[in-house]
């Protein structure tokens, strides 16, 4: 069993917005990288603590996107992020950004690779990592 989904609420802020003042496609992702850092903070890892004691960092290697409304300045999102598939690299995110209703604004699934922070080339999961993520401690 993979480990619970996660959900961080977000709200739009008038920098969030182009000019016609709806959300700027490209801020979706930043709304999902923060939920993606806040799940791993809730779970007990820190990113900088991960890279000095593990000597690993995360990078996004595929995401694919589907735009289905458009948000506005001040709109109450959350960022909906559960796990699809774990490999000893990579983990595969589906991620949902809805209003408080339940309204789906973007959904994307997006594949996050573990890599060296010396070399950035593919390393495993941490162990402790892997067994939080598989729903153990």
């Amino acid at each position: 069993m993979l480990a619970e989904g996660f959900t961080w609420p977000v709200r739009v802020y008038y920098e969030d917005t182009d000019a016609a003042g709806i959300v700027y496609h490209a801020n979706y992702l930043r709304f999902m990288e923060r939920a993606r850092t806040e799940w791993l903070r809730a779970l007990g890892f820190e990113q900088d603590a991960l890279a000095r004691e593990h000597g690993v960092v995360f990078v996004i290697t595929a995401s694919t996107l589907r735009f289905v409304r458009a948000a506005r300045f001040n709109a109450e999102l959350l960022v909906e992020t559960s796990l699809e598939a774990l490999r000893g690299a990579s983990i595969a995110f589906r991620q949902d950004v809805t209003d408080l209703n339940g309204q789906t604004y973007c959904s994307a699934s997006n594949v996050v690779g573990c890599v060296a922070v010396d070399t950035l080339k593919p390393r495993r999961i941490p162990a402790p990592m892997m067994r939080k993520f598989q729903g153990g401690e």
